[in-house]
């Protein structure tokens, strides 16, 4: 698999490891006292009235100690955050992992909004999040928050949004490195290199996991042509911020990123690869504003293998897509008690598949198709936050001029004969959406507060024009699916009883009109529709304790979901992929500034594998831990566990065809860095 990846690639790292350094390379020094530290690199400050609405911040020492070093094991912390299946990204289809809070699932695409310092991750064509691409390591925070938005590149935050924000140089330190290996034989290696610049900073980084992986079919289930979830991927960041004036900041980043996979059986291979390029203008003047603009450029592959013969019987041999957007918002002063936002932005995805049908008797081409289309939105939001003393209130309005077009399918024979050509009229419409929220500080040990939002989130380029198969079931598109729209509500409390310990609750209930789902037709055959409504109400809890060197985090979430559709027969269920009861708890001890040592209880519970609740998905609690040892200075043994009780996680179920998750996994390696 090695001879996917450029010939400099381990040279990269070497040199990396090595720490050879530049002369622009600053040192860390402590500022004079009182000096104004200005944090650079990241977008404007939150508004006064953002705790109104439901969120959970996962700090930097958080997310580099996770038992996986995966991005989106990190996301687990946050009850109530999913993937459609539960395998993390080494071990799933890409286009699986679309992610979404408060049990509103479903489908594979994502209802979650997953910002990367600004800019929407999500794939173009198909609407899921790149997680190997994202490396936890480059990371500073990530803020989680639940319910619809109707802010900035609101039309994608149906169930929250998921904010990621990369590390500056004082986080990451002037140059690092870690590689590490587990039981069965994969690796792990990243490093970095920071430097300052002109009054600003500069970061490249790099990462490269590759694994044999280990059996996603049960054991007794197993044939010849079973294999282990193979996976060789990198992702390469560069990353620069520099002083434009006094109060203005203009930001850049590139990433380029490869993710090859293998599934179940010998032959079943699948790739997401990606380039993206985003600039961002911050001004933090008495007018603060920012102005953002990315372009993506993305891929995709798939081969589906027979269950049966065990050969390939389709070949997703591409699927090319672009997405291209940005957005401009203002703060205009209007006195210290209003915070006053108001901005537009826009995005356009665009893409098509082809893919090639074979039979699994003789290994001819039976057809080729070919399928395809542009969505795009314009945003125009506004929103107010006005401070009364305890009490600080906040509502926005935005409104969306959505256009579904170019839409067409095609199938032709072996030879090039037409067989079916569709093409599908253009929609487009404007459609508003609106939040509000309160928050009263009761006392400095208690805070109340209460939201309501609506939203929308456009279909997918895939959900609406490509047919995919989980052999032997095949599921079909729908070029006429409508728009998902949000109606929410919540309250909740945050209570500080003592120094070092916060706690905080919060109850809701978020109705998804024309949910888009995959409705089951017959034994072999799903289309995705939309059903009425996905209701989710339910309860989250979160609590943080700090006592010396010591700190619990935990987050419990119990949601009660209901697909319904009168007269369907999934009518009443729980939608497919959502457990009832998710939680997570974390301990974390550190000593001093270089040891870290930490544990994490994960619990997930039952869930069903399709809308008709034919087959479950058991309930499944794991544990991980985490170990970070100084050896000498600048240079750390790491050891990490996952599953360390080796629990059963049953990732499919499909008329018992079973994929399991991560089995029992322990890594060791070095640390390096300045």
């Amino acid at each position: 698999m090695s001879s996917r990846h450029p010939a400099y690639l381990p040279a990269c790292f070497a040199i990396c490891a090595a720490g050879l350094s530049w002369p622009l390379i600053a040192q860390e020094t402590e500022p004079p006292e009182g000096e104004v530290i200005v944090v650079m690199g990241e977008g404007l400050e939150e508004t006064p009235a953002a705790p109104a609405y439901d969120g959970q911040t996962i700090s930097r020492e958080q997310i580099v100690s996770s038992g996986s070093g995966r991005i989106e094991d990190v996301l687990s912390s946050v009850a109530g955050f999913q993937q459609f299946r539960r395998s993390d990204s080494r071990s799933s289809n890409p286009s699986a992992q679309g992610a979404t809070l408060r049990a509103l699932g479903g489908n594979a695409t994502s209802r979650a909004l997953v910002l990367l310092d600004g800019v929407p991750m999500a794939d173009p064509f198909f609407g899921f999040i790149p997680f190997s691409a994202i490396a936890p390591e480059r990371l500073g925070e990530v803020r989680v928050t639940r319910g619809g938005g109707a802010g900035p590149f609101g039309a994608g935050a149906l169930a929250g949004t998921i904010e990621l924000t990369s590390a500056d140089t004082r986080e990451l330190g002037v140059w690092g490195a870690q590689i590490l290996a587990n039981d069965r034989g994969g690796t792990e290696a990243g490093a970095h290199l920071a430097a300052e610049l002109g009054g600003g900073f500069g970061v490249i980084s790099g990462r490269w996991d590759r694994g044999p992986g280990f059996y996603t079919t049960p054991e007794a289930d197993r044939v010849g042509a079973s294999v282990r979830a193979a996976y060789d991927s990198y992702s390469f960041q560069a990353r620069g911020v520099i002083p434009v004036g006094d109060t203005v900041e203009l930001q850049a980043r590139g990433l380029v990123y490869d993710d090859r996979r293998t599934l179940r059986f010998d032959g079943a291979e699948s790739s997401s690869t990606g380039q993206d390029a985003s600039l961002r203008l911050i001004g933090r003047g008495d007018w603060e504003f920012e102005a953002l603009a990315y372009l993506q450029s993305r891929n995709f592959t798939n081969v589906v293998i027979s269950s049966t013969r065990f050969v390939p019987v389709l070949d997703q041999r591409n699927t090319p897509s672009t997405g291209i957007g940005g957005k401009l918002e203002l703060r205009p002063p209007v006195g210290d008690a209003h915070v006053l936002r108001l901005g537009v932005d826009y995005r356009r995805s665009d893409g098509e598949l082809y893919e090639t049908a074979i039979s699994a008797f003789t290994g001819a081409v039976n057809e080729r198709r070919n399928a395809g289309g542009t969505n795009s939105d314009l945003g125009l939001f506004a929103e107010h936050d006005w401070t009364l003393g305890a009490l600080t209130l906040t509502g926005g309005a935005r409104i969306d001029h959505f256009t579904i077009a170019d839409g067409f399918y095609e199938a032709r024979d072996a030879g090039g004969g037409l067989l079916q050509s569709d093409r599908f009229a253009e929609r487009s419409g404007w459609q508003e959406s609106f939040r509000g929220g309160a928050l009263l500080n009761l006392s400095d040990a208690v805070r109340l507060r209460a939201a309501a939002y609506s939203g929308l989130r456009l279909p997918t380029l895939n959900e609406l024009y490509r047919p995919f198969v989980i052999f032997p079931v095949v599921t079909n598109a729908n070029a006429a699916l409508k728009n998902e729209r949000l109606i929410g509500y919540e309250a909740g409390v945050e209570i500080a009883p003592a120094e070092g310990i916060e706690l905080s609750a919060t109850v809701f209930e978020n109705r998804v009109k024309d949910a888009i789902a995959n409705v089951t037709l017959d034994p072999v055959t799903r289309q995705r529709q939309n059903i009425e409504e996905i209701r989710a109400r339910g309860v989250e809890m979160a609590a943080g304790m700090t006592i010396s060197d010591v700190r619990l985090d935990a987050s419990l979430a119990y949601i009660d979901a209901e697909a319904r559709n009168p007269g369907a027969d999934f009518d009443g269920n729980r939608p497919s992929q959502t457990p009832r009861w998710a939680g997570a708890a974390t301990l974390s001890w550190r000593p001093s500034e270089d040891w870290l040592f930490g544990a994490t209880l994960r619990h997930v519970g039952d869930q069903f594998e399709d809308d008709l609740q034919s087959d479950i998905l058991p309930a499944a609690t794991t544990v991980s831990a985490y170990a970070e040892v100084p050896v000498s200075r600048g240079v750390s043994i790491v050891l990490r566990g996952e599953n360390l009780t080796d629990e059963t996680i049953v990732t499919r179920n499909q008329g018992g065809s079973i994929d399991l998750g991560t089995p029992r996994t322990v890594w060791a390696g070095i640390k390096l860095g300045l």
